[in-house]
């Protein structure tokens, strides 16, 4: 016995012993009236009975080795008792006393033993039928109490009958004439008519039918008495005697254990009881005082433990059916119990009682294995069927899927009830926290203790507790239309802990060849991130299209009339818009979702489409340079000697005539400082795209995601594009509105028309000037030079178009070079010295096509004409010396290109250009 248990110093706290329900007997009803301090005071008489030596010795014990039973007190702890130091009557005394019997009635016991002895020399006690016995030898003056002697007999008769009758070893036949005599007898016993006098007539036919009963073997040789040794009978009564092993104040086995088991031994003829079936009611017998104790001794785990390796070694070498029975009812009762704690072992085990899971699980596998082995049964509560799995990992799986979902389950109360009381933060959001430290604690402290069972119990735990949030998740993510910052913070702590859950099963698999990717497969993803990615597009959508109903909106209210807004000098829908947009990129930023490039780049887009738009009709309905650029007039030949310009003669220049600068009639958005405005706007946007731009790689920065930006589109580019392109347009588009619409009076219509003495640069310049200092003071200095550089090639270009497509109304000499060239530097100084000027080498190379052209109109004609010839020649075929093709119209003037020549002789005043022109083209005078 002593190899059973471990060293119970470590273990054992006897303050801790309490009571608790004992575990469901294994034992079916005896079917007789027998309470258990009946059977308790029939078992102490069979062990006195079976303590006595044969023959005519006294009543005494003599231990078989002492040895032993040091070795079993060491191995508890134990030290030396007064019992053991002074032999088997301390150990029977002991035993007495555990057991409830008083001193008058072990005295009883033991003068009606002698007379036994007196009369049945040399016979075992497994040869007598001691309730026979009893009642023969022992008289009502035995007893103090009649009542007690009455009570005593109809025990030893309801003893006859259970063991004679209801639970005999050799079944009865229903025909048995020994049998429907002993019911006879016993009637009248029950009745009071039966005399147990030591020869009276009774007497003696009660022995006749009990000892034609008793001797019935089916070993013919025996001459043993069958009267205990039926099931259920005989286990009812040794488990009284194995009570007498534990010490229930103590809270563990008595010190006694081996001088005890061995007086123990003395009853197994008696009860038909062998190695086996002992092994298998102490193994019962062991845990079922561990759980009345209050589950405080781990050394009767221990034993339980160890004595289970025998009874599997047992249950596979006998096909007995009573043991069979014993051993499936008994294992059921053990299973039943450490199932039902370890189907929740979250709630059984705790720090403080955490050493003895391992035993409990030990027990509980053991118990399963030896039932699915031995028992010719399938069961389906165990797990699956005899043969066909692995009992263990499939227990152990059991356990840990049972426990986690309940753990679980729990979980989600506790939170709920808390959620009521404080709604701070959303159920799920805390739900999947604990579950994390659930797998944390799980991992931390029940899965070392379970891999002893199985190789990977975190794996089989995080995987089941992955399924119990996905159920959850999925309700939850069912019913999402809108991803509000609740919702984004549940998927974020969702995804966090599928994170922290595929962690632990690939750590806990690192010893398997797979790495875990079994175990992973059984953890179907989330996809928090495509729900949030999902959630996320749509709300993109819906501010896009909300911006989209804006832009409409806004530009239908916007009147680009400077006028109307005091404030600022670019257009008020422009600064709602750009507000709208921050506002989505703050709400984008604040749903605190993980950061997608993909979402972050679809935002932008979006938004960027409809800026884009907007961006788009803001230089709408402007015209532009094309639109505004004058028609060249046909080709004339000069009429020398007339006079070329009559009073109230119409100007035959088909200019398009707009509104003054300044006025204020007509369309004010399409005024100077209406395009103004325009341009500012356009300049507003492009700043403020970049301040969102800086503002965007801050906020994630603040998202811990910094060298994300780099490579996301979040730099509106189809507006800055737009907005870069439009200023240029709008520069160009009013620098050409001004120069031939509102300054067409004094350029295209008047300069140098009828003499170029007499209607010179200075009106032109006198007009341009406000129109520069309008410019300055209401164009953001970022743009200002940008329209005044258009102004200057805009004007730089009239003036090219009024010596080189003036029309008939004007007319050249070489002697009019000096004032042409001193009005085009007088128009060049005034945008070198307006305000801060525009720098010289801009200026300079706006101004090189018009130097370039300047050197013609003091070149004779005769040179012009070779000239022409010349490069009109090199680029055609001429059919005819006197004929010469026309030249188109270049897209620059230049010096040497044949068309720039041939108007320099069209405005030429002299007779020799006129004949070549009428000759070659036979061009006329007039239109």
């Amino acid at each position: 016995m002593a190899r059973l248990f471990r060293d119970s110093s470590r273990s054992r706290d006897p303050a801790a012993a309490t009571t608790a329900p004992p575990l469901p007997s294994p034992l079916p009803d005896l079917g007789v009236a027998l309470s258990a301090a009946d059977l308790r005071a029939t078992a102490y008489e069979l062990l006195v009975a079976a303590s006595r030596a044969t023959g005519a010795k006294p009543l005494t014990y003599i231990p078989q080795s002492v040895t032993a039973a040091a070795k079993m007190k060491g191995a508890f702890g134990l030290g030396s008792s007064p019992s053991s130091n002074g032999g088997t009557a301390a150990v029977l005394e002991l035993v007495r006393a555990r057991m409830g019997v008083t001193e008058p009635t072990d005295a009883r016991i033991r003068r009606a033993l002698l007379r036994v002895a007196a009369g049945q020399l040399g016979r075992h006690a497994e040869s007598m039928v001691w309730p026979l016995e009893f009642l023969q030898k022992c008289k009502a003056s035995d007893f103090l109490d009649p009542l007690e002697y009455e009570a005593w007999q109809t025990r030893n008769f309801k003893l006859l009958e259970a063991g004679l009758l209801v639970h005999p070893i050799v079944p009865l036949k229903k025909s048995s004439i020994s049998a429907k005599r002993m019911r006879q007898i016993l009637h009248e016993a029950y009745d009071g008519k039966l005399e147990t006098g030591r020869n009276s007539e009774s007497m003696i036919r009660l022995r006749t039918a009990v000892m034609s009963l008793a001797c019935r073997s089916l070993d013919e040789t025996s001459d043993e008495c069958h009267w205990a040794d039926g099931f259920p009978l005989n286990l009812h009564i040794y488990k009284m005697l194995l009570e007498a092993c534990f010490d229930v104040q103590e809270g563990s086995v008595v010190q006694e254990i081996d001088e005890t088991m061995e007086l123990l031994k003395k009853t197994w003829p008696i009860f038909g009881v062998n190695q086996m079936l002992h092994n298998l009611y102490f193994t019962w017998a062991l845990f079922n005082h561990f759980v009345m104790l209050g589950q405080a001794n781990n050394d009767l785990l221990c034993a339980t433990e160890n004595l289970l390796v025998e009874v599997a070694k047992d249950a596979k070498i006998t096909k007995d059916p009573d043991y069979c029975d014993v051993l499936g009812s008994s294992l059921s009762s053990i299973m039943g119990w450490t199932e039902k704690r370890l189907l929740v072992y979250h709630e059984t085990f705790n720090t403080g009682n955490i050493y003895s899971l391992q035993y409990i699980v030990s027990i509980g596998i053991s118990t399963a294995k030896i039932l699915v082995e031995t028992q010719d049964i399938s069961y389906e509560y165990h797990g699956g069927v005899k043969g066909d799995i692995d009992v263990v990992r499939s227990r152990i799986e059991t356990y840990i899927r049972s426990s986690l979902r309940s753990a679980f389950a729990q979980t989600m109360e506790e939170g709920a009830s808390k959620l009521s009381s404080r709604n701070r933060r959303p159920a799920l959001s805390i739900l999947a926290k604990k579950t994390s430290d659930l797998a944390i604690k799980e991992k931390n402290v029940y899965s070392p203790i379970l891999k002893k069972w199985h190789p990977l119990p975190a794996g089989v735990a995080v995987a089941t507790l992955h399924a119990c949030f996905e159920n959850e998740l999925k309700q939850f993510t069912a019913g999402l239309t809108e991803l509000t910052p609740d919702a984004a913070q549940v998927l974020k702590a969702a995804d966090k802990l599928e994170k922290d859950l595929i962690h632990i099963a690939i750590e806990d698999s690192m010893d398997i060849a797979d790495g875990g990717k079994s175990l992973v497969k059984q953890m179907p993803p989330y996809e928090a991130g495509t729900v949030m990615a999902n959630l996320v597009k749509a709300w993109i959508k819906e501010q896009v299209d909300k911006l989209k109903g804006c832009t409409d909106q806004k530009l239908e209210q916007e009147t680009w009339n400077p006028k109307d807004n005091n404030r600022d000098s670019f257009a008020p829908s422009s600064v709602e818009m750009l507000q709208l947009i921050e506002e989505t990129f703050d709400a984008f930023f604040e749903l605190s979702i993980p950061m997608h490039t993909t979402l972050l780049s679809d935002l932008t887009a979006g938004l960027d489409k409809c800026l884009h738009y907007y961006v788009s009709k803001v230089k709408y309905g402007c015209g532009t340079q094309s639109t505004v650029f004058p028609q060249l007039p046909h080709l004339t030949r000069c009429d020398v000697g007339s006079k070329l310009f009559k009073k109230n003669e119409k100007q035959q220049f088909p200019v398009k005539q707009g509104s003054q600068v300044g006025s204020t009639t007509g369309n004010e958005a399409s005024s100077l400082p209406g395009l103004c405005f325009r341009i500012n706007t356009l300049h507003f946007i492009q700043n403020e795209l970049e301040n969102l731009h800086m503002k965007t790689k801050a906020c994630l920065r603040n998202a811990a995601q910094p060298d994300v930006a780099g490579g996301l589109n979040i730099n509106f580019e189809l507006s800055q594009a737009a907005c870069q392109e439009g200023i240029r347009q709008l520069c160009e588009t009013t620098a050409y509105m001004v120069i031939f619409n509102d300054l067409s009076h004094v350029l295209m219509d008047t300069l140098y028309v009828g003499s170029p003495a007499s209607n010179r640069i200075l009106p032109l310049l006198k007009e341009l000037g406000p129109i520069l200092r309008l410019v300055s003071s209401t164009v953001h200095s970022k743009v200002r030079n940008r329209l005044i550089t258009a102004l200057m090639k805009a004007s730089f270009d009239a003036f090219l178009l009024v010596l080189l497509a003036g029309g008939p109304t004007r007319a050249f000499c070489c002697q009019d070079y000096q004032i042409i060239e001193d009005d085009f530097r007088a128009l060049r100084g005034l945008y070198l010295t307006y305000s801060d000027g525009l720098p010289e080498e801009l200026v300079a190379k706006a101004s090189s096509e018009v130097k370039s052209i300047l050197p013609l109109l003091r070149t004779d004609t005769e040179t012009l004409i070779a000239r022409f010839k010349k490069t009109i020649s090199e680029s055609y075929e001429c059919t005819t010396k006197s004929r010469f093709p026309m030249p188109p119209v270049p897209p620059h003037w230049s010096p040497d290109n044949p068309n720039t020549i041939l108007r320099v002789l069209c405005y030429r005043n002299e007779e020799a250009a006129t004949k070549f022109l009428k000759k070659a083209y036979d061009l006329p005078k007039t239109l």
